[in-house]
């Protein structure tokens, strides 16, 4: 695979939101807000009480198909950086990675940004789905968690 293939399977998309990077946080590693601001719509809902904390958490996620994910978190920093590889429960991932990170301009401002990687991913079944994750999709998910942690 040329390296121009391998830049196609990773998507960004970037904002200034005005609100603190804490607050912020707390939205994104709370996996029972996600439904709230995914702009992928795939999301169904989280249990309470899985926050993300550490690299080697899972936290556990319903998406709207009616299946389950299993999300290994595999970077973390409090406040300034997390991502995850979802799974089918009790697999091992298949190769994609959602991150953010984010950098405090300011005490009430943030800039996020969200990417979605899938230069890893070997189940061609999911090559369809990954396509369609562009960066559209991650702006729509930043503009719903702008919405949300600007109001709260």
């Amino acid at each position: 695979m040329t390296s121009d293939q391998q830049e196609q399977r990773r998507v960004e998309a970037s904002r200034e939101i005005a609100a603190g990077a804490e607050e912020v946080f707390e939205l994104i590693a709370d996996p029972a807000r996600q439904p709230e601001w995914d702009g992928n719509e795939n999301l169904s809902r989280a249990a309470d009480g899985q926050r993300a904390r550490a690299v080697g958490q899972v936290f556990v996620m319903a998406i709207t198909n009616g299946t389950v994910r299993e999300n290994h978190v595999v970077e973390f920093e409090e406040g300034r950086r997390i991502a995850w590889r979802p799974a089918e429960p009790g697999q091992q991932p298949p190769g994609h990675l959602w991150s953010w990170e984010l950098e405090p301009l300011d005490a009430g401002r943030t800039r996020v940004t969200h990417t979605y990687d899938w230069t890893e991913l070997t189940d061609e079944k999911r090559f369809v789905r990954a396509r369609d994750t562009g960066v559209g999709r991650l702006e729509a998910s930043l503009a719903r968690l702008a919405a949300i942690a600007e109001r709260d």
